[in-house]
Formats: C-alpha cells, sequence, structure tokens
C-alpha cells in the first residue's frame, strides 16, 4: 500500500513539473511566454505550468490525476498527430489549447490563481468592484483575465460555452 502512494504521489509531481511538460516541443512556446510574462520574476516566484494548469494541495488531488488523463492524454495525443516544429504551426492550434485552459479554470473555480492570490485587494473602484463581483456573482479570476500569460487569443464566454457545452467567443 505504501508502494502504491509512493507511486502515484511521486507520478503525480513527476508529470506535474516543467521539465516534464516542455518534454513535447510544442508546450516550449508558452513556457518562453510565461518567462517573458509579468507573472514570472512577480516578488520573487517564478511560476512553472503546474502553479497555474495543475491543482495543487491534496483536496486538489482528484482533479490534478483528472487532468492529467484527461487533458494529458489529450494533448500528447494531439502531440503524436499533429505537426508543432514551427511557431506558425503551433499559433494554428492556440485558441484551441487556451479554451480548454480557460475551461478548466472556470470549473475549477480559479483555484489554481487563488493558491497565490487568495485576497485580491486590487486598487481603483472598477477592479474593486469587479471584485466583489467574483464574491457575488458566481464569477471566478479567468472571467476577466483570459489573456494575461501567453500570447493573446479571442476570448471565450466561459458561463455560455458551460451551458451550452461548446465554444462560445466573448461578445466584444
Amino acid at each position: 500500500m505504501l508502494g502504491l502512494l509512493v507511486a502515484v504521489f511521486g507520478g503525480e509531481a513527476a508529470l506535474s513539473s516543467t521539465g516534464f511538460c516542455v518534454s513535447c516541443h510544442s508546450m516550449s512556446y508558452p513556457a518562453e511566454e510565461l518567462k517573458k510574462s509579468t507573472h514570472y520574476g512577480a516578488l520573487g516566484i517564478n511560476p512553472g505550468c503546474k502553479d497555474c494548469h495543475i491543482p495543487q494541495g491534496l483536496e486538489n488531488f482528484h482533479l490534478a490525476v483528472a487532468t492529467h488523463v484527461v487533458d494529458g492524454v489529450r494533448e500528447l495525443v494531439l502531440e503524436f498527430r499533429n505537426d508543432y516544429s514551427d511557431l506558425a504551426k503551433f499559433n494554428a492550434r492556440r485558441a484551441r489549447m487556451a479554451y480548454h485552459a480557460r475551461m478548466n479554470l472556470k470549473r475549477w473555480d480559479s483555484v489554481t490563481c487563488r493558491t497565490c492570490h487568495n485576497d485580491p485587494q486590487p486598487p481603483g473602484a472598477d477592479a474593486r468592484a469587479a471584485h466583489d463581483k467574483m464574491r457575488t456573482a458566481k464569477a471566478t479570476c479567468i472571467d476577466c483575465h483570459q489573456n494575461l500569460v501567453h500570447k493573446e487569443v479571442p476570448e471565450t464566454d466561459l458561463d455560455a460555452s458551460l451551458a451550452q457545452g461548446r465554444e462560445v467567443a466573448k461578445a466584444q
């Protein structure tokens, strides 16, 4: 039993490392974007892939495993089926990958954002009002913050996408 626990938790940790993520050539592009973003180096912290894309902690372990099984397997299959040998080829699929990542964050109530930003107190009345909406209208971080780290792609109406079971573009 102890061996099984070590294998499961150790495997989860290994599969959640940035080194593992960028071992697929295609993920080297977003990893470089992260390093150029305002999130990297902020307050002396250098987040990795898992910090935003894999829920952490024992209470979220089921989400982490499900993410690896569903998203990880899907992306691995796509890595073998598609040619991501240059950035243009990666960008052709970028919006679809962003949609999947955003929907995960929406379903998780942005739990990965809240790991670092547990009580955001933004300056400015508009930003404070928007953050108050998070507490009262079932909004979550990703509803407003969709293009923070990686190259911009069209935003998604996440509530409509959940309700309709398909991607719905955000009205401009």
